[in-house]
């Protein structure tokens, strides 16, 4: 079979003030019809932009200077501007990693379809219309006939990934470009897009090139594998040889440092250091000051493609004829080490929330009169005992980060009860509450936007140390200079403590990367020592390795200084590796509570069911049935009566939609409120 894409030595620049940076440093590929062709690697090591290059759509300082990328034969390096126009969108399409960016705000979803179907097929009007409608109906939308004259804005995130998907299929492409198209989403979302991408596939015939770092999504999607470093590829390979066997380190570290229940009592392994800069010359391996294998050669010698199996070859000198082969590298995952005074958990009840309900109101009209509330909390009860960690999963838009902020009253609760030891938080005055915040701190998603970006990290530190005195010194003796050499080495300790050196702390926040910024974070919320830590999805945007190192960190600090978690995410395996207990929440409403184990290994919601079966898993497993949802998830300003849940249960019956169920207890720990079980019922 002839190849539908060939990538070929291709070297692309990016054009700095200082220096020009190799972004895509002789890559090669090809992509057969038909094929799900897998690009894997952690940020900055050149995915995204080998896509663009592909797609002929670099940014200004972007420049292909080798190389050559052909379409059936066709080299696109070759063509002008106006006949890649005839390119794009037609034979290639691409999907891209943030939908809201890619979006046009200010058009409906109809009109941007529009655009690919006038430039591609020149459909008359009425024949344009009903093929938008057939692309909407084809990626899921419920309504497409109303909805497709909506913004983006009026869509959740999954509907503007599909949206964005049908676009992308507008023209019929014979190569689909997926950056990242699952990222972002749930897991509920994501089994449904990756099912949407495979059925369309199967129809179509349509070559997939898939660009993430989701090993899970990679096991279930993809015919071959490459992995990528530094702006090249060291390892290409079949699904089962790589998942089986990888071969290079990089990749047999990547695997090392995925977390998993099976890892709990274990620190995850990582990957020292970061990503070289693509902006020096290589005289040797790109990988070599990362690897826990490196040999005397790796340093002063650039290594050469080597076979391993008939499907698979690497870019390593451990593969040299004189140095036996090697089979996948066993993770050394040492036991987290015991600390020098290491706190242990107690079943003391550190925080109490009961039936807090947090509603927003929805205000219309000249006079703003209140016509409605949207529901965001609505009637939460849950605990968490000191040095535990308690996790709340569920879909986005379903209420997490408003309990997170309405426990710390950053939000005002409508009503209910947040007891924090022996204070009860909701009737505090402002300031009565000041007085305790240092006990509870948040680490928030996206540690960019939470770090003052005029401010250096001493001051980020020092900050919230002064406004809730911390350790302050009487220093009216000594004109000040003891409590400011006190301060900075509290602050020295800090950072050491959260793994940055103390010099960092003279720079600013866009000095580091995502992972350190996420590290510099925690070290703000641990600054005030608090007992209660909230991390709102503190590894979603991270890389596996940098999410190694986070929850290494986590698991450390609460092993050393006793903290709590409530840990807020989507990320099932994290949940798994991190968690004592589980609540799972749907629309305002925690639906099933139980320590790990049992929430895990026997869910009994149907919407817990539906949440597991969607992870994408690595290990292949012929018993695996994914349960998929109706529709999307509701609006929590109009819910759905009785239960929320009952529109898209797969097992719904009349009660169901009448009032909401009372809870059934199986063991003392583990709850759910269904009526598919008996409010005695135990097990």
């Amino acid at each position: 079979m002839n190849n539908l894409l060939e990538v070929e030595n291709l070297e692309t620049l990016l054009h700095t003030d200082s220096a020009p940076v190799r972004a895509v440093d002789g890559l090669s590929l090809t992509i057969l019809p038909g094929e799900t062709f897998a690009l894997l690697g952690e940020s900055g090591c050149g995915k995204s932009m080998t896509a663009l290059s592909i797609m002929r759509l670099l940014p200004q300082v972007g420049e292909i200077v080798a190389g050559h990328i052909k379409i059936n034969g066709t080299d696109i390096l070759q063509l002008s501007e106006k006949d890649m126009r005839t390119i794009r969108g037609k034979r290639i399409s691409m999907i891209f990693q943030e939908p809201m960016l890619s979006l046009n705000p200010v058009l409906t979803i109809a009109e941007q379809i529009e655009e690919v179907l006038d430039q591609h097929l020149h459909l008359s009007k009425d024949a344009t219309q009903k093929r938008i409608q057939e692309l909407l109906e084809q990626v899921g939308i419920p309504d497409a006939l109303q909805r497709m004259h909506e913004y983006p804005f009026q869509f959740s995130g999954g509907m503007k990934q599909r949206a964005m998907i049908a676009m992308a299929l507008a023209g019929e492409p014979e190569l689909l470009i997926a950056d990242e198209p699952t990222t972002a989403l749930d897991v509920t979302i994501q089994a449904q897009v990756l099912d949407l991408m495979r059925q369309i596939q199967q129809r179509k015939h349509m070559a997939i090139l898939l660009i993430t770092h989701d090993l899970g999504v990679v096991a279930e999607m993809a015919q071959r594998i490459a992995v990528m470093y530094a702006g090249e590829i060291v390892e290409l390979a079949s699904r089962d040889d790589f998942f089986h066997h990888p071969a290079h380190p990089y990749s047999q570290q990547l695997f090392a440092s995925l977390p998993g229940k099976q890892k709990r009592d274990q620190a995850l392994n990582v990957i020292q250091g970061s990503v070289p800069s693509l902006a020096q010359q290589f005289s040797g391996c790109r990988f070599v000051d990362r690897c826990n294998q490196a040999l005397a050669i790796c340093h002063d010698t650039i290594p050469p493609w080597y076979p391993v199996t008939s499907d698979q070859q690497v870019r390593c000198h451990l593969y040299q004829q004189s140095i036996p082969a090697i089979t996948r590298a066993e993770s050394a995952n040492p036991r987290i080490a015991a600390p020098d005074t290491k706190i242990s958990a107690t079943e003391e009840t550190l925080l109490q929330v009961t039936d807090l309900k947090v509603h927003f109101p929805i205000r219309k009209g000249l006079f703003k009169r209140v016509v409605g509330h949207v529901k965001a909390v609505d009637g939460v009860s849950l605990k968490i005992a000191a040095g535990k960690t308690l996790a709340l999963v569920g879909e986005s838009g379903c209420g997490k980060t408003t309990i997170g902020k309405g426990i710390l009253q950053l939000i005002t609760p409508t009503a209910g009860s947040v007891r924090f030891r022996d204070h009860e938080l909701v009737s505090l005055k402002r300031r009565e509450l000041r007085q305790i915040r240092s006990q509870f701190q948040i680490i928030f998603q996206d540690p960019y936007s939470s770090l003052n970006p005029r401010m250096r990290i001493y001051e980020i530190l020092q900050e919230g140390m002064d406004a809730l005195n911390i350790n302050k010194i009487d220093d009216s003796n000594t004109e000040g200079h003891a409590s400011i050499y006190s301060r900075e080495e509290e602050i020295d300790t800090l950072l050491r403590r959260v793994g940055l050196p103390a010099e960092v702390k003279w720079r600013y926040p866009h000095e580091f990367s995502g992972g350190q910024r996420q590290r510099i974070a925690i070290a703000r919320a641990l600054a005030v020592n608090p007992k209660l830590l909230i991390c709102d999805e503190p590894t979603s945007a991270l890389d596996v390795s940098v999410q190694a190192q986070i929850l290494n960190l986590l698991k450390s600090l609460q092993t050393n200084l006793g903290l709590a978690f409530l840990f807020i995410t989507h990320n099932i395996a994290v949940v798994e590796y991190l968690a004592d207990e589980v609540a799972v929440m749907y629309l305002g409403r925690i639906v099933e509570y139980g320590h790990i184990d049992e929430v895990m290994n026997h869910p009994r919601h149907p919407y817990t069911q539906a949440l597991l079966s969607s992870v994408p898993q690595i290990e292949s497993n012929p018993d695996r049935h994914i349960i998929p949802l109706k529709g999307d998830l509701p609006s929590p300003a109009t819910p759905p009566s009785g239960c929320h849940f009952h529109p898209r249960c797969p097992n719904a019956m009349p009660i169901c939609s009448v009032t909401y169920p009372p809870v059934s207890s199986f063991t003392a720990t583990h709850t759910t409120h269904c009526y598919l079980y008996s409010p005695q019922q135990t097990s």
